[in-house]
């Protein structure tokens, strides 16, 4: 196992930069490696790495013990869940102009949904799934989709506060609102600290004395969510996710929607990505002789060329003809396979010319 990196040099500050110098450049990098914005393999174990120095550096305490004894001094007094829940509101004021959930979603971020840090992890509404099928012609031009979902919503007499109307949430006064308390531990030489979910409001930092009576403090009642949205042109068939429109729970975030989108077979072309691809049947005469024909597309026919002794299922293509590219511009191509159709049964008079042709080829 490697060697954990000095937290100094994986932030690219000293011990003598401000707290206001290390928060700088600890939000520049957590712009970078936010698994939310770079998408690169290696992005969420930096995003891990340089969250963890910056949760001991902005913590004066364990910035003292670090720059005494190392990563030794750290590790030794605290867990994991003390090192980056004892540094919260550092996070929270890092993330407030993110555009992210702070401290709940840095955990999400590092350890996945859920956390896995005890009282500071939160559950999490359940995913919610609606399957939906789509055309060809769909899928070509996109579709606009409504529907409704039942769903836990949000109380229309408290507004989804829990509180009864014209009351809020009180704040709470063991954790004056940080919804931690820290407690010391003196064993031995040694003096442990850890950090855990204030027991009198439940880790929120604040209590509902007067609880709504419609929806018993909850915020929630049971009902419907319409949703209007759009399937983008060139959808394949798969699972596509919107966040935060599933299943809601009182107090903790919302799960996802997950659209299942099957695209249904077409009666005369088939689907590969981007390009469709469609068999045209012709007759030995046509293969034989070379013909102008029109095969449809998705728009509209296009005239294409038979060459002169075309073989059974040559393949022409039309640039551009195909299904767009979801999420780029530009559209596939559309393939179209000669398919030689040769009859089964014949007349008298067509047996005789077909045996005179091929007395030619003797």
């Amino acid at each position: 196992m490697s060697a954990k990196r000095d937290y100094y040099e994986v932030l690219g500050v000293t011990k003598s930069d401000s707290a206001d110098a290390i928060k700088s450049q600890y939000r520049k990098l957590a712009l970078k490696f936010h698994p939310d914005r770079n998408k690169s393999p290696e992005a969420a174990e930096h995003f891990k790495e340089i969250s963890e120095a910056y949760a001991v550096l902005s913590d004066s305490e364990k910035k003292k013990l670090y720059d005494q004894y190392g990563h030794a001094g750290v590790e030794g007094r605290y867990s994991t869940e003390d090192i980056f829940s004892g540094a919260r509101g550092n996070f929270d004021e890092v993330f407030s102009n993110f555009g992210s959930g702070g401290f709940d979603s840095i955990f999400e971020s590092l350890f996945g949904r859920g956390g896995g840090f005890g009282g500071f992890s939160r559950q999490r509404g359940q995913d919610l799934l609606h399957e939906v099928s789509v055309s060809l012609d769909d899928v070509f031009r996109g579709k606009k989709l409504d529907i409704d979902v039942k769903k836990n919503i949000d109380c229309n007499d408290c507004h989804g506060s829990g509180c009864a109307p014209g009351t809020k949430p009180e704040t709470c006064p063991s954790c004056r609102g940080q919804g931690q308390v820290r407690v010391t531990r003196n064993m031995g030489f040694s003096t442990f600290v850890t950090v855990q979910p204030c027991s009198k409001c439940n880790g929120e930092g604040s209590f509902i004395s007067k609880p709504c009576s419609a929806c018993k403090g909850s915020g929630k009642t049971r009902g419907t969510k319409h949703l209007s949205f759009d399937l983008p042109a060139g959808i394949d068939s798969g699972d596509y996710v919107i966040n935060g429109e599933g299943e809601s729970i009182p107090h903790g975030p919302s799960g996802d929607l997950i659209i299942r989108v099957r695209v249904m077979p077409h009666q005369h072309f088939k689907r590969d990505g981007a390009d469709i691809f469609y068999d045209a049947k012709i007759s030995i005469v046509d293969a034989s002789l070379g013909k102008t024909i029109e095969v449809p597309t998705l728009e509209k026919p296009e005239k294409i060329k038979i060459e002169e002794g075309t073989q059974p299922n040559t393949i022409s293509k039309i640039k551009g003809k195909g299904l767009p590219h979801m999420g780029a511009r530009g559209r596939g191509d559309q393939y179209v396979r000669f398919v030689i159709d040769i009859p089964t049964k014949l007349n008298k008079q067509q047996k005789e010319l077909l045996e005179k042709l091929g007395q030619t080829f003797d």
